[in-house]
């Protein structure tokens, strides 16, 4: 019997507009339609951000999930960057994504990604946590990217399989793909259970 990575009667539902989810799944093997619903991305006050990654996942899952797609497994995510404990969100304009950039310059934090996995009655919700340390960057370096590759859809203000990610990061602790936005090989054994 050949091997098939991932074979189901219906696609799965992704509801993320990412492109670098996209890829990821692509990239898997998995078979997926995209179904975008407008999300409120806010959340209640006291959540660490692991549990903040995880809370706006299930909500984004929920809001295509309630279109009708119950029968299907509709999977979510959302990334976080951390800082001094800090979430840093997506840059506003170029002024905040080199500002953004050169806090992170020469230091380490974490990218967490949560996500959520529902299907008629089940659910399943968890996050991954990647250690990503940058190299001390010049201003000249920071002003190329930004202006090369305009981050600002990009929570972090950058994108590790980019140029900064090439000549930019002294090292990573955990799943590279986390980074890019899905922890694919986690999501690939969940899926398998559902």
């Amino acid at each position: 019997m050949s091997y098939h990575p991932f074979q189901r009667e219906f696609p799965i539902i992704l509801a993320s507009q990412s492109p670098r989810r996209k890829q990821l799944l692509e990239w898997a093997h998995i078979p997926f339609d995209v179904v975008l619903h407008p999300t409120d991305e806010s959340y209640p006050g006291g959540l660490a951000p692991r549990e903040i990654a995880e809370h706006i996942a299930l909500e984004k899952a929920r809001a295509v999930a309630q279109q009708g797609y119950q029968q299907r497994i509709v999977l979510a995510a959302d990334t976080v960057v951390v800082l001094d404990g800090d979430i840093i969100g997506k840059p506003v304009d170029r002024a905040d994504a080199l500002h953004i950039l050169g806090r992170l310059s020469g230091r380490t934090h974490h990218v967490i990604t949560g996500v959520a996995i529902l299907h008629e009655q089940r659910s399943l919700v968890f996050a991954d946590e990647t250690e990503v340390q940058f190299h001390p960057l010049s201003s000249d370096q920071l002003e190329f990217y930004v202006d090369t590759y305009k981050p600002y859809d990009k929570a972090g203000a950058y994108a590790i399989q980019e140029w900064i990610g090439v000549a930019g990061i002294a090292g990573i602790k955990g799943d590279f793909y986390n980074v890019m936005g899905l922890p694919v090989s986690r999501v690939i054994h969940a899926l398998e259970t559902f």
